[in-house]
């Protein structure tokens, strides 16, 4: 979703499963008994599946607006786990050389070689055949073969396709976030509506900006990994006059959805848009006028109004108010 993997990294600081790892340095059988299974969970990079989470339920929800099926959601988001899981953890296979080179990633768990990387390959490879297996098996067919076209798109398109590349990596790579929208929806009913591509944009919009915050703080690592992310090749200016246009384009989209949705997500996507693009706009206003500016923070508050936003449409969606559209239709 990657799968709710963003392209460029796991966040600003390493897994809970790959400290809690680092930490298990002694010879006692705990520490042996629990350090190589860790490992391999901190190679699903647990944190930004979190994404699969904030994007996959709501869109289920409002694809059976009014209604709760716990029993699809719980084994849609379990099928969904198990793709991102293998996205990610073929990702580190791919990337092992230059998460070596990057503080932030130097103790992935292929960095510091606490995992074979042909153990690693199978591991992931496993993973996304049961993901198909299980999303065909109980939810249907095109859930599968999305998650597994999700998959591919991340490891060789943008992994091996456009990270080494362009510094447009982030907005075509991007896509493979994206895709937790398709498969919750296309769960529920089988097939691919509106909204869901609607929900797809958001994502979609929302991963550049997102991504670019971060790699503005961690340029010189992603410069000294040869990786061409925009804040490396262009002027911090550049960069956030873009990161504005992309969160415009983000907040957009969420007001397209809308005529499907009630008054409760409607208010939500106007106060939260109109706070992240305070932030985008304040950004940039800072970096235009020399000052020292602190990126991090954007990207760790487009996680909250990311999650703010799909809150307000799972509330909205449970309710199952009149929606918008139906007072124009």
């Amino acid at each position: 979703m990657r799968i709710g993997q963003q392209p460029g990294g796991n966040g600003a600081h390493g897994s809970s499963a790959t400290a809690l790892a680092d930490r298990l340095t002694g010879d006692g059988l705990l520490s042996r008994l629990l350090r190589r299974p860790l490992a391999y969970i901190a190679l699903t990079k647990p944190r930004v599946i979190e994404l699969l989470l904030v994007a996959t339920i709501p869109t289920m929800l409002l694809a059976d607006r009014g209604h709760v099926d716990i029993r699809l959601i719980l084994v849609t988001l379990f099928g969904g786990w198990m793709g991102a899981a293998s996205a990610n953890t073929l990702n580190c296979v791919a990337d092992a050389d230059i998460d070596k080179v990057m503080k932030r990633t130097a103790k992935r768990p292929l960095a510091r070689e606490a995992v074979p990387t042909s153990h690693a390959f199978v591991f992931g490879v496993t993973l996304g055949i049961g993901s198909f297996a299980w999303l065909w098996w109980q939810a249907n067919l095109l859930s599968g073969l999305l998650v597994v076209a999700t998959i591919l798109f991340y490891v060789f398109v943008y992994t091996l396709g456009l990270k080494r590349r362009t510094s447009q990596n982030v907005v075509w790579g991007g896509a493979a976030g994206c895709m937790p929208a398709l498969v919750g929806w296309s769960a529920v009913t089988g097939n691919i509506g509106w909204p869901a591509i609607a929900l797809f944009g958001v994502i979609f919009f929302w991963t550049p900006p997102h991504t670019w915050a971060l790699a503005m703080r961690y340029k010189e690592d992603y410069r000294a990994a040869g990786v061409p992310m925009l804040p490396v090749v262009a002027t911090e200016q550049a960069v956030t006059k873009q990161i504005v246009i992309y969160t415009w384009l983000t907040v957009l989209t969420t007001l397209a959805l809308v005529p499907a949705t009630g008054v409760v997500y409607a208010a939500v996507a106007l106060v939260a848009g109109a706070w992240f693009l305070l932030m985008a706009h304040q950004l940039y206003s800072g970096v235009r006028r020399g000052e020292s500016v602190k990126p991090l923070r954007l990207f760790l508050q487009s996680n909250n109004y990311l999650a703010v936003v799909f809150c307000g449409l799972a509330v909205d969606s449970v309710l199952g108010w009149d929606t918008i559209g139906s007072f124009f239709g």
